[in-house]
């Protein structure tokens, strides 16, 4: 086997002629001492692809992204990149770039030095690191503060030089390590916005690591869920929410209710299932499951109807309860309704109408709607 090419040039040549995907990682295994950091890991990205790695501090996710930066070394398996393996090649080597969450800007110099500071160590002549940085200055949208240091900026605009510094290089692969967390809320999601504009203007491939569900969601094509290093599942939003394949990513992935129960029967694809505390449920789902089988069903707050008014001619599962919890959240109602049968079920409602309508109260006996296809069937 030929050692791979040290040199960058002929490195970034060799990894633009090959095919999809853009990245692979193949069995991919990374301990730390005794600690398995990553487990057996496998995933491929595709080129162009806003890529998120999401799950729990200390899942691994950080840890994969310096493996693909070159900062730390698998233990076994292997990193391609466009079908050239980039396992041993040293950070400075690999056309990739990195991000980190605290920007890591010169504190000596401005806001061109500092986009500029990696174009001159590549040695590029003068007039075109000048047009390099002039094209990434108007690309994160930082003309006019051209001679500001990192200290007369705002964290917006500290964040929007790193990012320019990054993307200079014009790497293959960019990784960006947690990099909205110093955020403010409002100013997080703006700029969440203004990085998608970027990497879609840009047609390059982002993998972003990040613990905020929502920023995921907002920004990714798909998402990777890991867990004590292992990968959960990997899924566009609207399937990893709409769809997740086991209890942990359910309860992971935004609000959810996860009721238990055995499979009475199943035809043609529906199911009916005997709980504890929510009685009998009806529920689409195109698994094969057998009657005596002891399975889990997740039904997402806002897929839950609520009325004051007893429920006649309901197109799915009818239940009663009574109201235990109430919170106004502005957009939405969150509301925790005690069924007669036990279970304790969060429902959420959107606030459309002008406020005038009378809420419920506290105490006050509630029907509850859930159509079968709402009621999301898990095996594990």
């Amino acid at each position: 086997m030929n050692a791979p090419s040290t040199n960058p040039a002929e490195l970034a040549s060799t990894v633009s002629s090959h095919a999809e995907p853009a990245l692979r990682i193949a069995s991919v295994t990374k301990r730390f001492g005794g600690f398995v950091a990553i487990d057996d890991l496998s995933l491929d990205i595709e080129a162009g692809e806003f890529f998120a790695l999401l799950g729990p501090s200390g899942c691994g996710k950080t840890t994969l992204l310096r493996m693909l930066a070159g900062l730390e070394s698998p233990d076994s398996g292997s990193i391609l990149l466009d079908g050239t393996d980039i396992s041993s090649v040293p950070p400075h080597l690999r056309p990739v770039n990195m991000m980190f969450q605290s920007y890591a800007l010169f504190p000596h110099l401005d806001v061109v030095g500092n986009i500029a500071f990696g174009l001159k160590r590549a040695g590029l002549p003068q007039p075109d690191i000048d047009a390099r940085v002039a094209e990434m200055l108007a690309l994160t949208q930082l003309e006019g503060l051209e001679k500001r240091r990192p200290d007369q900026l705002s964290g917006g605009q500290r964040q929007r030089v790193a990012l320019a510094r990054s993307l200079a290089r014009r790497p293959r692969l960019l990784l960006l390590d947690e990099p909205l967390a110093a955020l403010d809320k409002k100013l997080r999601e703006s700029t969440q916005l203004e990085l998608l504009k970027v990497q879609r203007s840009l047609g390059m491939t982002f993998i972003i690591v990040t613990h905020d569900q929502g920023e995921a969601m907002t920004v990714a094509d798909r998402i990777a869920v890991l867990d004590k290093g292992r990968l959960m599942q990997v899924a566009s939003p609207r399937e990893l929410y709409e769809r997740p394949n086991s209890r942990w990513v359910a309860g992971f992935v935004g609000d959810v209710n996860l009721i238990e129960g055995q499979v009475v029967s199943m035809h043609s694809g529906t199911l009916t299932l005997k709980t504890l505390e929510a009685g009998t449920l009806v529920a689409l789902t195109p698994i094969d499951l057998v009657p005596g089988m002891t399975i889990t069903v997740a039904v997402r707050p806002e897929k839950i109807r609520i009325s004051g008014e007893a429920v006649t001619g309901a197109a799915g599962n009818a239940l009663r309860g009574e109201l235990v919890e109430a919170s106004y959240l502005g957009g939405v109602s969150v509301y925790t309704v005690k069924l007669t049968f036990g279970a304790m079920l969060k429902v959420a409602r959107a606030n459309a109408d002008s406020g005038d309508r009378p809420g419920l109260k506290l105490g006050q006996k509630v029907s509850l709607s859930i159509a079968p296809e709402a009621c999301v069937v898990l095996e594990k």
